[in-house]
Order: C-alpha cells, then sequence, then structure tokens
C-alpha cells in the first residue's frame, strides 16, 4: 500500500466521521462531507472495491440528508395544521437561524413558525402548535439525518468487504 493510498484512506474516514458529526452540528457541510469521504476512500481503491456507482449512491444519499435538512421544520408545521404562513416562517426560521449557531438552527423554524402565523391571525394557541410542529419536525428530521448518514457509511463498508 502507497503512501498515497494511505493518505486517501485516512482523509477519507476523517471525512465520514466529521460528516456524521456535521449531520447533527449547523457549522459543519455533513452531507458534503460523507459524500466527499466515500469519494476519498473509493479514490484509494482506485474505484475497485467501492466502484463510482456505489459513490453514486452514497451521493444520493447525502442529497437526501441535505434535502431532509432543508424540509424537516416545515414538513412537521404542516403536520400540525400550521397555515401556508407558519410554513414560510418555519422556512425563513431556517435560514435565519443559520447565523446564530446552534440554538438558532434548533429553534429558527419554530420560532418563525410562531410569529409567522401569529401576524397571520393572532391566535396564540394556534401559533403555538405551528411552533411545536417545526420543533417536531426537526428534531424528527435530525433522527432521519443520522439514520440516513449512518446508511451511507454501512453502503461503503459493504462494498469494502464485499
Amino acid at each position: 500500500m502507497s503512501l498515497v493510498e494511505i493518505l486517501l484512506y485516512v482523509l477519507g474516514a476523517a471525512a465520514l466521521v466529521v460528516g456524521i458529526a456535521g449531520v447533527v452540528l449547523p457549522a459543519i457541510p455533513g452531507s458534503a462531507l460523507l459524500v466527499g469521504g466515500a469519494f476519498l476512500v473509493a479514490w484509494a481503491e482506485r474505484f475497485q472495491r467501492v466502484s463510482g456507482w456505489t459513490v453514486a449512491v452514497c451521493a444520493a444519499i447525502g442529497a437526501l440528508i441535505w434535502i431532509v435538512d432543508l424540509a424537516a421544520g416545515v414538513l412537521g408545521a404542516r403536520a400540525f395544521g400550521a397555515s401556508r404562513w407558519a410554513v414560510v416562517g418555519a422556512a425563513v426560521g431556517v435560514v435565519a437561524g443559520l447565523f446564530l449557531g446552534l440554538p438558532g438552527v434548533i429553534l429558527g423554524p419554530a420560532v418563525g413558525a410562531i410569529v409567522f402565523e401569529y401576524a397571520r391571525n393572532p391566535d396564540l394557541a394556534r401559533a403555538a402548535r405551528a411552533g411545536l410542529g417545526a420543533f417536531v419536525g426537526f428534531v424528527l428530521g435530525g433522527a432521519v439525518k443520522v439514520a440516513l448518514s449512518f446508511v451511507l457509511v454501512g453502503v461503503l463498508v459493504v462494498a469494502l468487504i464485499w
């Protein structure tokens, strides 16, 4: 095994570990790092055991993680009967929360849903229900993202040992 192969394996493994953390932490692009890690491991293998198809599957899973990340709070608010205003508020809260660190990422969708729902109809109970839906969506979305991350790593490991 050459020094380049070892370096690619180490960088790939590091990208996978940091990518899993990044799926939960807001400042780290988790899905991109997971896909990058899969690519580096495939490259170290010269795409023999880990083929381009495997990397493509990992890229599709990475895209799905990214989509879940963007949509979870919005879909949660919708599932709790929020109006379109609250759904838009949850989406605005996701974007605004990115600039406020971890508390903003966690609470942004809920606060956005509450504010927009209350602006549309000053019914605090309905607005709170929309915010709760956005928060539940965020939590469930986080669980789905972590599960998909492990599926991505599992696909890669299966390709390596198969």
